[in-house]
């Protein structure tokens, strides 16, 4: 399908965005060519169903170059923080949305072996095979509605690198025998790998703070996240509503 310019539906939604910016964050803006940039590349997503310059290049027949567009998403200073936050505003007014469910969830997903340059890449445990692949982790929450669900916050996860090592090791040391108490110990936490429900808490707290006016029925998360500790700090946070996990 040839791309000669963003759709216009796409366009207007941008545009939403950008005053939804505006009006929390001015100095977080976008420019008009920041604007156009970002219309276009969610019109050839659409358009294409992929995240690849080289296909954008060929769907719009050299309108705009490869180069141009890597150059824009790399240098340009798009607010991305603010991105995300400002279209769940822009949809949830859209759609007249005031309440609704909290969803946590995580997920796995395989990038190719040679890929290093990518962050928060580690060895995954594969659930269907037993083995292992290389990828990323994500943890995210969705907004679950009678009308929409989307997706309103996200976050990599990555284990700490000294406890990845101590899991290895211990696998090897209970394979040979070796007694718990000769086996070295667990390493203390590390404060710049939070664990998972630290990040599900980290989204949970986000949320609340960008869309306060939002009413939460209930959060759901699976067992991963049904730690006592977790499920406390999740109800307070939002006035003792009810975690199912």
């Amino acid at each position: 399908m040839i791309l000669g310019k963003p759709a216009p539906f796409v366009r207007a939604f941008i545009e939403a965005v950008d005053t939804a910016i505006r009006t929390y964050q001015p100095h977080h803006a976008m420019s008009a060519t920041q604007r156009a940039w970002l219309a276009f590349c969610v019109t050839a997503v659409l358009v294409t169903n992929s995240i690849c310059w080289a296909r954008f290049e060929r769907a719009s027949l050299g309108t705009y170059s490869l180069a141009a567009l890597s150059w824009m998403f790399r240098h340009s200073k798009i607010p991305w923080d603010h991105l995300l936050v400002a279209s769940v505003r822009v949809i949830l007014r859209h759609h007249g949305i005031t309440s609704g469910s909290l969803v946590i969830d995580d997920t796995d997903n395989q990038r190719s072996k040679a890929a290093t340059a990518l962050a928060h890449l580690y060895k995954l445990r594969d659930k269907e095979s037993g083995g292992y692949l290389w990828g990323q982790s994500l943890v995210f929450l969705l907004l679950v509605t009678p009308k929409i669900s989307i997706p309103v916050g996200f976050v990599f996860y990555q284990p700490a690198p000294e406890l990845s090592a101590w899991y290895k090791q211990e696998k090897t040391l209970k394979k040979q025998g070796v007694p718990a108490k000769q086996r070295p110990p667990k390493p203390a936490p590390n404060p710049q790998y939070p664990t998972k429900q630290q990040l599900a808490l980290r989204l949970l707290e986000e949320f609340k703070s960008h869309h306060p006016a939002i009413r939460i029925h209930c959060i759901t998360a699976d067992a991963l996240y049904g730690t006592a500790l977790f499920v406390d700090s999740a109800s307070a946070l939002f006035g003792g509503v009810q975690v199912l996990s």
